[in-house]
């Protein structure tokens, strides 16, 4: 099993922290399916210092969803410091860094993936982090900002020698984005440059792929991202939620999940963005289903909470037929 720090997982995959997407609704569910650990969705260390309500909102737990990562995002050591002790104060299990996400507005701070360009921040923040708090740190890096500027190895030292107990690698540059193929073969360099844990990331989409990676790379543990969105049964052993087929059974999985779900929004989330996240949910939840797409556009008028579980249920009702 995968341990990080002094925390002990049930299993080696992970959910990735994903922005609109890993709110505590989803952690809940995405816990429930398997993941041996869910992470929040990326918080600006900025935003919590100067107590920004929004922000704050982010540290927002329940104990259904434990062991939960709360991820940060900063370029400053002392902020990030500071940022980390607030988010162990609110309950959190472990502490990630940002330093891989591509989104321009990130970048132009120096926080995410611009952080790959500089080994020697990297350590001041991870020790300055360190110093401040006690509980499990881990960063989610990318192999470089760019083929012409791969401190991939430099940086992974430089984690190390701050006193991070685990790295995420997600196997694309920075400027990538998320095109072309994830390269493996990073991984691995990873697991032979540093003796701490190494996570894996990029393009799995079920429980044989992260198989996969885990035999070909060594890494620990398998972290999933964009398959979890609209499959959270990926986190399971025996991936049932497969969209390529729909039983009765796979239908009843949808309708309970799709239920739970929504109830946990409508507890959890403002009441006025209710039915905003709850078509979201419908949408990916429904991907690639026999006649999905007839449903996804009869869906885009509705409003109420009430509206879109009474559309589908019908929906998954009519499923029972098709198959």
């Amino acid at each position: 099993m995968l341990r990080i720090g002094s925390l002990q997982l049930d299993g080696p995959l992970v959910m990735a922290p994903m922005a609109g997407t890993t709110n505590l609704p989803f952690r809940i569910i995405a816990r429930k399916c398997g993941a041996s650990l869910v992470m929040t969705e990326m918080v600006s260390a900025k935003g919590l210092v100067l107590r920004h309500k929004k922000t704050l909102d982010f540290l927002a737990s329940d104990l259904d969803e434990r062991p939960l990562g709360v991820q940060i995002f900063g370029s400053d050591p002392a902020v990030m410091a500071e940022a980390a002790a607030m988010a162990e104060e609110s309950g959190a299990d472990l502490i990630d860094i940002n330093m891989g996400c591509p989104v321009r507005k990130v970048l132009k701070t120096g926080a995410g993936g611009s952080l790959m360009r500089d080994p020697h921040l990297v350590e001041k923040i991870v020790s300055r982090i360190r110093r401040s708090c006690a509980l499990p740190l881990t960063a989610k890096v990318r192999t470089g900002f760019s083929p012409q500027e791969d401190s991939f190895a430099d940086v992974l030292r430089a984690l190390e020698a701050g006193g991070a107990d685990a790295v995420t690698v997600h196997a694309r540059y920075v400027l990538q984005g998320f095109s072309g193929l994830a390269d493996w073969t990073r991984i691995a360099q990873a697991k032979s440059t540093v003796t701490m844990p190494v996570i894996g990331n990029g393009d799995v989409t079920g429980s044989i792929m992260a198989a996969d990676m885990m035999n070909s790379t060594g890494c620990d543990g398998v972290m999933i991202g964009r398959a979890a969105a609209s499959n959270p049964w990926v986190f399971s052993a025996l991936d049932p939620f497969n969209t390529s087929s729909c039983d009765i059974s796979a239908a009843e999985r949808r309708r309970a999940v799709i239920y739970e779900h929504c109830i946990l929004l409508k507890k959890y989330m403002d009441s006025r963005r209710v039915g905003f996240f709850m078509r979201g949910v419908l949408l990916r939840y429904t991907k690639g289903l026999t006649a999905s797409t007839a449903f996804r556009n009869s869906i885009s008028s509705l409003k109420t909470p009430e509206e879109l579980m009474e559309a589908a249920d019908r929906y998954l009702s009519s499923l029972k037929g098709a198959n």
